[in-house]
């Protein structure tokens, strides 16, 4: 078996309606479980007190939405090289979740900042970058918009992709490229000094698990609809090619 087979949207459609029900249910148990436990049955932080919990929702959010522009990214350079549609329609399926990801990290970020920082915001190389990030969000979903024909959309909006992810990169990286700034290092690393104290850590891990799951549960619930809107555009423009000349004759 070839996972090129799933490019094929019938094959696509089978998978992703044996997959759905699974995903939901698991990322449903994940964010249950691992928000519970964060925000109620972990201790306040020695320094940041009871903010330190905001971290829950804004770390697995903040790399959710890093992650869906790479994932956005690969599913271009998979039209753009061997021109499969369903790639093109994932990629724009994933982009609002992606919208939203960054939206819930930016909002959190700032309710976090302003008892920490004194700030709502800050021009911090990360937060900056975040925020340009999220504005390519919005062009990519706008130039999907803006485009009728599909394919030519599929292709400006893969170049878009393709730019923006610099700033994909920035964001994630944007600590280790300055030092300087007022955000501070990364909770998750590879290196266990760097991440938080096992208490918070645990229950992280269980909310970014949720946050996984809920993406690619959304990202297959969306590329199908989007399969399903083409599908029905394209019965729609055969129907009226055979009844025009018709119509035209009765005229």
């Amino acid at each position: 078996m070839s996972l090129w087979e799933y490019a094929n949207p019938v094959k696509f459609l089978g998978l992703s309606e044996r997959l759905l029900p699974w995903l939901w249910a698991l990322a449903a148990v994940c964010l249950l479980v691992g928000l519970t436990w964060g925000f109620f049955l972990t201790p306040d932080d020695f320094r940041q007190g009871s903010t330190v919990k905001i971290i829950y929702l804004h770390v697995p959010s903040a790399l959710m939405a890093i992650n869906a522009w790479f994932m956005m990214l690969v599913a271009s350079l998979i039209w753009i090289v061997r021109r499969h549609h369903v790639s093109a329609l994932a990629a724009r399926a994933a982009a609002p979740v992606g919208i939203v990801m960054t939206l819930i990290a930016l909002l959190t970020g700032a309710i976090w900042g302003q008892p920490m920082w004194g700030t709502y915001w800050a021009w911090d190389p990360r937060l900056t970058s975040f925020l340009i990030l999220f504005l390519f969000y919005l062009g990519y979903v706008a130039l999907w918009e803006a485009i009728e024909d599909p394919d030519t959309a599929a292709d400006l909006t893969s170049i878009l992709c393709l730019v923006g992810s610099v700033f994909a990169v920035l964001s994630r990286y944007a600590v280790n490229f300055w030092n300087q700034g007022l955000h501070q290092g990364a909770s998750l690393s590879l290196d266990k000094e760097e991440n938080v104290a096992d208490v918070f850590y645990f229950p992280l891990l269980v909310c970014i698990a949720g946050f996984v799951l809920l993406f690619l549960a959304l990202v297959l619930y969306r590329t199908g609809t989007e399969i399903r809107v083409r599908r029905t555009a394209a019965l729609r423009a055969r129907a009226a090619r055979i009844v025009a000349p018709e119509g035209g004759l009765d005229a």
